[in-house]
């Protein structure tokens, strides 16, 4: 068994290292032109964005408690497909009865106020965790839109 794991490192390492060589990669579609440097000057390619379903850096605290991931709890619920829905309806988790009576809809203006102080919002809630800082805020409820 531990011959096979180390094959299996020692190929995984010449695989890293072989797409690692430093070879500059050319351009099929340009022709020889590109690869020799005559003709027009390659243009500049814009970055990708980040994929609309990308978590913000801010989300690494919801994470801690919050799963993304439908029906997997942690100590907080799955936050998948909550944008839109009642709060404290997302199945098989136990919330407590002050969120449950809550009424609430988490839309964006809801969530907004929910992160900057859950427990002034919900008194007897069990999130305590808040977000002070307003694009933190909104960059989460972002990506929470973007769960369903």
């Amino acid at each position: 068994m531990a011959s096979k794991l180390n094959v299996c490192g020692a190929l995984g390492a010449l695989t890293l290292l072989a797409a690692c060589s430093g070879e500059p990669e050319t351009d099929a579609a340009a022709g020889p032109a590109a690869e020799t440097g005559e003709g027009p000057a390659p243009q500049a390619t814009p970055a990708a964005a980040p994929a609309a379903s990308a978590p913000p850096a801010a989300f690494a605290t919801c994470v801690s408690c919050h799963s993304v991931e439908p029906g997997k709890h942690g100590i907080g619920p799955s936050m998948h497909g909550v944008f839109g829905e009642k709060a404290a309806s997302v199945e098989g988790f136990n919330y407590s009865p002050a969120l449950k009576n809550a009424g609430l809809t988490w839309d964006r203006a809801t969530l907004d106020e929910w992160l900057t102080a859950p427990v002034k919002m919900v008194p007897g809630t069990r999130m305590v965790m808040s977000i002070p800082n307003p694009e933190a805020r909104a960059a989460i409820i972002d990506y929470l839109e973007t769960l369903k």
